[in-house]
């Protein structure tokens, strides 16, 4: 195994639940499921099946020749008819009736739907634990202040949970749109050659009640509710793309919460878990790498430039198909959902072990605030008497002052005690520390993070409750 290329996603970084989604096993039982499913739907429908035939299909649903199917192929070059070759070799009684009237898309592209919607379901339940984590992470530190930035400046204060709010919330939309597409699935259905049922019309004598209902059972037996009512030969697939949109914005909300955390690691106000014999870096003893969120940047870098694939797979199709598409699908998807796989594991690893610094986060806070009080500072000092528009400006001539201090000469922020200092404004020093309580800054955040998470989030922990309880365990 270590002559040959491997990926790492397989390797590193996706779980094994996702790695057996798309697995060869996975793709060939769905096969012959499939197979199944027809031959059942074509004999209740009236052809000449007989149920001895169905059950010896069923009998060797799960036990796959592949070393037949492979040999075959040589042959034949041909995957679909390598692998009916091999399940007849199973079923001698029931060959002639395997992917009785249908074409290679019967089971390839009804097989490339369930495997990717089934993916779905698993990163869904990721994603609601992820949001779970962030729920208690949020709820714990809703009343810490913490210095807010808007273009890495800083700006009016925060709280942490209310940060941490925002990243739910990125999240609470991509999950949206994962229900969607999960409430809206569909299958292909059996749609023939060039997707006009021509072969089934044949097979049926031209009654069109018929063709229509085998659709209807094939997706009934599948565990679905409809099919696509029109189509080429293959699905649309403007389906794919859609599918790989959602991982996608998955990617970038995952992106976002990774860069967050590693400037709050370099500030030193939180850090991502910190195994105890963990090296940061070879040469540098003392360093603490927030490699985790790196490595979640890097993947959903992968996924969003990923998405591409699918785009201009679907733009560039022919008429009712061209097999240009076969060989991107095969990469682009399955790696795709590796990707996400990997990258809402290292998001739940993280939150999980999120380390906090109250200390250094108020201290932070602290040198700023000054900056921040002087609106409140102007206002009090109005009340008691002074003119506004004198103040404004004393307060901008100690600002500039205290601030040339603090970036030139590398010392504390004296702004209180120059304005402590200043007659004008009438306040001593006691009066002025009196005003910088940070909790009077970070206006309704922790409310805000309170009703967010009860009215939006709790919900759909409530109505996923059955996912909750997954703890990720990354492989490097």
């Amino acid at each position: 195994m270590y002559d040959r290329y491997e990926s790492p996603l397989g390797l590193r970084y996706a779980s094994k639940e996702m790695q057996g989604i798309f697995s060869q096993d996975k793709k060939f039982k769905t096969w012959r499921k499939l197979w199944i499913a027809l031959a059942q739907s074509e004999k209740e429908l009236g052809l000449d099946i007989t149920q001895e035939q169905i059950d010896e299909l069923i009998a060797h649903k799960d036990d796959i020749n592949y070393d037949v199917a492979k040999e075959r192929e040589k042959i034949v070059r041909h995957d679909v008819m390598s692998h009916v070759y091999a399940y007849g070799t199973q079923c001698p009684n029931a060959k002639g009736i395997i992917h009785l009237g249908a074409t290679s898309c019967y089971v390839g592209d009804n097989t490339d739907l369930i495997v990717m919607y089934e993916a779905l379901e698993l990163v869904k339940n990721k994603l609601v634990n992820v949001l779970a984590a962030l729920q208690k992470f949020a709820l714990e530190y809703k009343d810490l202040p913490t210095l807010a930035f808007t273009h890495f400046q800083p700006a009016q204060p925060t709280t942490l949970g209310k940060r941490a709010a925002i990243w739910a919330q990125d999240l609470q939309l991509d999950y949206e749109e994962i229900c969607w597409l999960l409430e809206n699935k569909k299958l292909l259905g059996c749609k023939g050659t060039t997707g006009t049922q021509a072969s089934f019309m044949e097979l049926f004598d031209n009654d069109t009640d018929k063709v229509k209902k085998l659709d209807q059972l094939i997706a009934e037996k599948m565990g679905y509710s409809e099919c696509y009512p029109v189509s080429g030969q293959t699905y649309s697939r403007k389906i794919d793309s859609r599918i790989l949109n959602v991982l996608s914005s998955i990617a970038q909300s995952a992106h976002k919460f990774s860069n967050d955390i590693r400037l709050l690691q370099h500030l030193k106000e939180v850090e991502e878990p910190f195994e105890k014999g963990q090296i940061g870096s070879s040469a540098m003893a003392y360093k603490r790498n927030p490699m985790r969120s790196e490595r979640m940047a890097s993947l959903a870098n992968y996924v969003i430039a990923d998405t591409l694939n699918p785009a201009i797979t679907a733009a560039t199709q022919w008429f009712e198909r061209t097999l240009d598409d076969s060989a991107n699908k095969r990469i682009s998807i399955p790696e795709g959902f590796l990707a996400v796989d990997g990258i809402l594991d290292l998001y739940l690893n993280i939150t999980d072990g999120l380390v906090v610094y109250p200390k250094v986060i108020q201290s932070h806070l602290m040198k700023e605030l000054p900056f921040m009080a002087t609106e409140t500072i102007l206002m009090d000092a109005v009340k008691a008497g002074g003119d506004r528009q004198e103040l404004h400006e004393r307060i901008r001539v100690h600002s500039m002052a205290a601030g040339k201090v603090v970036k030139e000469e590398g010392k504390e922020n004296d702004l209180l005690e120059r304005i402590a200092n200043d007659e004008m404004f009438g306040m001593n020093m006691e009066q002025l520390e009196a005003i910088m309580d940070p909790n009077k800054f970070v206006g309704r955040a922790p409310q805000q993070t309170e009703e967010y998470f009860h009215d939006f989030i709790s919900p759909i922990l409530e109505k996923e409750k059955d996912a909750l309880g997954m703890h990720a365990e990354i492989n490097v």
